[in-house]
């Protein structure tokens, strides 16, 4: 007997769309079949007609958990959302995996002075986790300041261990220091050594690519005009220093053979390099925020315009239309987030270019908010969808086949989306540990009804009946063909 059926949905698998019934016994997809054709005695059958069926939603870069600049808040102790509110409103917003980080960035680590290794350091950020989370969870490493020979070393067997992906800043991004702490940003040389040892050894790049003298010159010379006000981050955060910082990180990746995979992509320029490197044959994906394919730089401006500021930052018209084009086209790869969730008090309190808070609240928005703008609104192909959702995540971040597909094997992830449901975003329909929405008043048409997690029902009818001890950890590895080529 089986677990459980999804009868009748519209059902995107890998290879096509059309009306199916799902077969699940204990955690895994066994089957798919034509309406009526699977086993009628199953325990439970869902009843999907009228309903998409999509792979659980994958959000590849989520910051849960963590400690807030005090800097950006005007107060110590501020963490973003716990691992149990993020996960809840994940699995809310029909995301079933998403992708944290781990890594030491203590100010004595970035100076060399004292370090934990990797491994120990992994396992103490799923300690976080663990028996916390609604959804399952893995994490990116991020590698911080001049890289130690020690670091190089222990990044095969954290490969090993599952940590598919590494992430670098190439500028002095204030998400991760303050002005006490020595510099995040992995000089050249070191950057060099870094990419050559994670190809060796079969991970790939998650960069965070700026240029950090664009950076620094533009925050000095604002502030000595007394042009810094918040709403001008994005001139401090801005087109040329993607274009250059992007430009370099493909040629360094280019001489190392390593893959890359951008996050937040913010400017047409970013997307044309990345457009260009893919049509070269390289290995490089470009990811774009939900709230980059709706807001621009003006809406900076608005009374709490900051409020939907990410960093980099939220660029011009033009960009946003780039990113919308890109997602469209196939030349940028992955939707995602940048979770980062506090209250509006500690998000608002900074005014200037230098205290502007970065993050919003966005892991529950992500797939209804995607569904309106690119599906409904511009003809996005369900397929397509489902790809920009999670199978590319899954294939770019070494989680493919056992998430981001609807194919016998893989794990019974899925979300039901209701593509009739028309539903005014409102904080009070929101699962988040906040007390503001930068997507309140937004139209969407279709929304996420169901999440099954591993072939349970974990979010229905808008009542959550999982449990916080339902997420695992999960081991990723990358495959050869996404490292040799852009294979998505």
């Amino acid at each position: 007997m089986l677990d459980l059926v999804i009868r009748g949905g519209q059902v995107v698998t890998p290879h096509s769309v059309g009306e199916m019934d799902i077969a699940v016994q204990g955690e895994k997809i066994v089957a798919l079949g034509w309406p009526g054709t699977l086993a009628a005695d199953a325990h439970r059958v869902i009843d999907a007609q009228g309903k998409i069926v999509i792979p659980g939603g994958i959000e590849p870069h989520a910051h849960v958990g963590v400690p807030v600049p005090p800097a950006w808040t005007g107060q110590a102790d501020v963490m973003t959302q716990p691992p149990e509110a993020a996960s809840r409103a994940a699995a809310f917003g029909g995301v079933t995996t998403f992708i944290d980080f781990a890594g030491d960035l203590s100010r004595k680590a970035l100076l060399g002075q004292s370090r934990r290794p990797m491994l120990e350091t992994i396992e103490r950020r799923r300690e976080v986790f663990r028996t916390h989370s609604y959804t399952d969870y893995t994490f990116h490493y991020i590698v911080a300041g001049q890289v130690q020979p020690e670091v190089i070393g222990e990044v095969r067997e954290a490969i090993e261990e599952g940590i598919g992906s590494f992430k670098i800043f190439t500028a002095n991004n204030p998400v991760h220091t303050s002005p006490n702490q020595p510099s995040v940003r992995i000089p050249n040389g070191h950057l060099w050594s870094l990419f050559s040892e994670v190809a060796k050894h079969g991970g790939i790049m998650a960069v965070h690519a700026e240029d950090d003298d664009i950076v620094a010159y533009m925050s000095q010379k604002l502030q000595r005009e007394g042009q810094d006000q918040g709403h001008n981050i994005h001139l401090v955060h801005n087109n040329l220093s993607e274009d250059l910082a992007f430009r370099n990180i493909i040629r360094l990746a280019q001489h190392t053979s390593v893959g890359i995979y951008f996050v937040h992509v913010t400017a047409k320029e970013g997307v044309t390099a990345i457009a260009e490197a893919r049509n070269a044959g390289l290995p490089v994906y470009g990811e774009a925020l939900h709230h980059y394919l709706q807001f621009t730089c003006e809406d900076y401006r608005k009374p709490g315009g900051t409020a939907i500021h990410t960093y980099p930052a939220i660029k011009f018209a033009d960009d946003r239309d780039a990113l919308i084009a890109g997602m469209l086209d196939g030349r940028l790869a992955t939707t995602a987030t940048d979770e980062y969730t506090t209250f509006k008090g500690p998000k608002l309190w900074g005014d200037r270019i230098a205290t502007v808070c970065g993050g919003h609240n966005g892991i529950e928005t992500r797939i209804p908010v995607a569904f309106t703008k690119l599906v409904v609104e511009r003809g996005m192909s369900l397929q397509r969808f489902a790809d920009v959702t999670s199978t590319n995540a899954a294939k770019i971040l070494g989680l493919y086949p056992k998430k981001g597909a609807i194919q016998p094997g893989s794990d019974a992830d899925l979300c039901l989306i209701d593509p009739h449901l028309k539903k005014t975003i409102s904080l009070s329909d929101l699962h988040a540990d906040s007390d503001y929405s930068i997507w309140e008043g937004f139209q969407c048409q279709g929304y996420p009804i169901m999440t099954i997690l591993r072939g349970k029902v974990i979010v229905e009818n808008g009542k959550l009946v999982g449990s916080s001890t339902d997420g695992q950890w999960v081991k990723r590895h990358v495959a050869n063909d996404i490292l040799a080529k852009p294979a998505v």
